[in-house]
């Protein structure tokens, strides 16, 4: 449920370094939750985190909150903030992944969009509320995260990090020419190999969703990976009203059987990769390799999205090693940054920065158990500094 006393606020006091939000006139609105990921369907930088959809199947213990950002009467961005209750009844958390969104990355000003929405954010969940407001972004396009940047600007302070936080994207606006030149040259050899083995590809709808099951089902058990995913999300984004946001499923098959498949968030202007299957047998057939130069050009001549976004490792090297020669050339390896946390006061930081901490002790506690079950998949990517 949406806070019932927002109101436009002044902006916080901006840093020189970036641009100041009173000079976009810009203010903030809540909207139902039932309604929020109609009017951010058509966003640029519309991600599957930041719809209902996703969060309240997800994390059904934290309040929504979805807020749009408007200049006059154009609508410039928006996002989905979830007010996390803390133990105890200590106080909450104001939680934003992926967001502020942008309904224009292209904008011009698109960097002093962002700075309104941030200090719209901090003056009514860290001033007038007494939060601690979360922040954190997508990994950038650009070398040095300018949307990080600014949250540092803005006294932010550095939290929390993924333990593997680089993501893989590859360039979509590529000719098939140029886009097999920038795979790095195993990767191209194991395509070509895949395009003489019988293989075809097709984009279903939902109701082959079963078969894709299956196949994750299949997948999970032999090769023993330990799922963290918010995998129970996806039945219902793929029966969203909004078609424009439904994720869609590619498969591969061969003689008749499905041997690969993907689950692929195709809106805005960054599709990202979110589930991918495969069958024993796919493995000598290259089926991986098919299906993602099949998907790249679909979404390439289907969809607006610039960038697909293949995500992590979860700190395998295998699935590195396959994800960088397909990033290859042209596309770009950008590390997720660390968390940035905000708090206007002494306590809402203390509680919240503790809140964080305890968090992360389980969270590195679970992957500890996992690496020590008999027969689970571990991970031997080195992270930074060397470490497995």
């Amino acid at each position: 449920m949406p806070s019932a006393a927002l109101k436009p606020l002044e902006p916080a006091e901006p840093s020189p370094a970036f641009p100041a939000a009173t000079a976009l006139a810009m203010t903030m609105r809540s909207v139902e939750p039932g309604r929020w990921d109609a009017a951010v369907a058509r966003f640029d930088g519309v991600c599957q985190e930041q719809l209902h959809a996703f969060a309240e199947s997800r994390w059904p213990g934290v309040v929504e909150e979805p807020l749009l950002f408007q200049m006059g009467e154009q609508v410039v961005g928006g996002c989905l903030v979830m007010v996390q209750p803390l133990p105890l009844r200590l106080g909450a958390m104001a939680v934003v992944k992926w967001a502020p969104m942008l309904a224009d990355d292209d904008a011009p000003d698109a960097l002093s969009r962002v700075s309104g929405m941030i200090d719209l954010l901090i003056a009514e969940y860290a001033v007038r509320r007494g939060m601690m407001l979360s922040v954190l972004p997508r990994a950038s396009i650009a070398a040095e995260n300018p949307e990080y940047r600014l949250l540092l600007s803005r006294g932010f302070r550095r939290g929390a990090s993924l333990l593997f936080p680089n993501r893989y994207l590859v360039d979509l606006r590529l000719a098939d020419a140029e886009q097999r030149r920038s795979f790095s040259q195993k990767w191209r050899y194991h395509l070509g190999r895949s395009e003489r083995a019988g293989l075809s590809f097709d984009c279903v709808g939902a109701e082959r969703f079963a078969e894709f099951a299956a196949l994750y089902a299949q997948m999970s058990e032999r090769k023993r990976f330990a799922d963290h995913s918010a995998w129970e999300t996806v039945p219902r984004l793929l029966a969203m009203p909004e078609s424009a946001l439904r994720p869609r499923l590619f498969l591969v098959s061969h003689a008749g059987r499905v041997v690969a498949g993907a689950i692929v968030f195709a809106a805005g202007k960054r599709a990202v990769y979110l589930y991918g299957a495969t069958s024993a047998e796919a493995l000598g057939l290259r089926a991986g390799y098919f299906l993602h130069w099949h998907v790249i050009r679909w979404l390439r001549d289907n969809t607006s999205a610039r960038w697909y976004d293949l995500g992590g490792t979860d700190g395998f090297q295998g699935l590195h090693q396959f994800k960088k020669g397909m990033v290859g050339e042209r596309g770009v390896i950008r590390p997720v940054p660390p968390v940035a946390n905000y708090a206007a006061r002494f306590w809402p930081r203390l509680v919240g920065e503790a809140a964080f901490a305890a968090r992360e002790v389980v969270h590195r506690s679970a992957r500890l158990l996992d690496r020590l079950r008999p027969g689970r998949a571990r991970p031997d990517q080195p992270r930074p500094g060397g470490r497995v």
